[in-house]
């Protein structure tokens, strides 16, 4: 990835503005790039001496960075190199300059993503969709409850780009809830995905007749950024899986002779 920043915010991290504080606009205008990308537009290749791993406090953003520098015509066409004809105020001059290479402190340009940031992203992640067991697994019995379960993964782990910033989502289902069918009960709720029968997590007394269930996911995560200490994600998402549909049949008693 190629880290390029930009703007007037630059020159509070390298101490010089590039102005001349006489209100006409700056001489220079500066940027940060890194400086293995500097190497490969020269046609050279990169090695060790272009990457350094720079120390951070928590909650800090701290690069090996190349301060680059451009003359730039002032409001009064005056510029700090001679300014050929027809340039007008604001246009550059020359070429970019290195001034110097080092680790900046760069966490006003591009702070650390925040939690609601994450949230962000969170909710777009492509979570899964749990299926719905029942027993019995065929037509149920007028009179026996159905029961529920899910035994589909109830955890998963993101990593995804926020700004350059390596953030790991670590997703995990935090309430089942599934849908009856049946507007007496619509839903069922658990903490637990369950298991078959006797560990179900839910389970509905129908009628008899055609009924169609699914479940509902409530997703909570945990996150961290470029290897911090986990934190929570401010809030959760859900998710639907696949509807099953059942019969539930009403037994008949039947008089038979034992004799026979």
């Amino acid at each position: 990835m190629t880290t390029e920043y930009s703007g007037a915010a630059i020159g509070g991290l390298i101490g010089d503005d590039g102005s001349g504080g006489d209100g006409l606009g700056p001489f220079y205008v500066y940027r940060l790039r890194q400086p293995c990308v500097l190497v490969e537009e020269r046609g050279d290749l990169c090695n060790a001496l272009d990457f350094q791993a720079c120390p951070a406090d928590p909650g800090r953003v701290v690069r090996f960075l190349t301060v680059q520098q451009r003359a730039v015509v002032r409001a009064n066409g005056s510029a700090a190199i001679p300014v050929p004809g027809g340039a007008q105020p604001g246009d550059f001059l020359g070429d970019w300059v290195d001034l110097r290479t080092e680790c900046l402190d760069i966490t006003a340009l591009n702070p650390p993503p925040s939690p609601d940031e994450v949230f962000s992203y969170f909710q777009r992640l492509p979570l899964p969709q749990l299926t719905t067991r029942h027993a019995p697994p065929g037509d149920g019995l007028s009179g026996l409850p159905v029961a529920f379960w899910t035994d589909s993964p109830t955890a998963q782990t993101f990593t995804v780009d926020i700004r350059g910033f390596t953030v790991v989502i670590a997703a995990e289902a935090q309430q089942f809830t599934w849908r009856t069918g049946d507007p007496a009960v619509p839903t069922l709720t658990s903490t637990e995905p369950g298991g078959p029968y006797p560990d179900q997590a839910a389970e509905h007394l129908y009628r008899s007749g055609t009924w169609t269930a699914g479940l509902t996911v409530t997703w909570g995560a945990t996150f961290t950024v470029d290897g911090s200490a986990p934190a929570d994600v401010p809030g959760t998402t859900t998710t639907d899986g696949p509807p099953v549909t059942f019969d539930v049949v009403e037994a008949t008693a039947v008089l038979t002779n034992p004799y026979d």
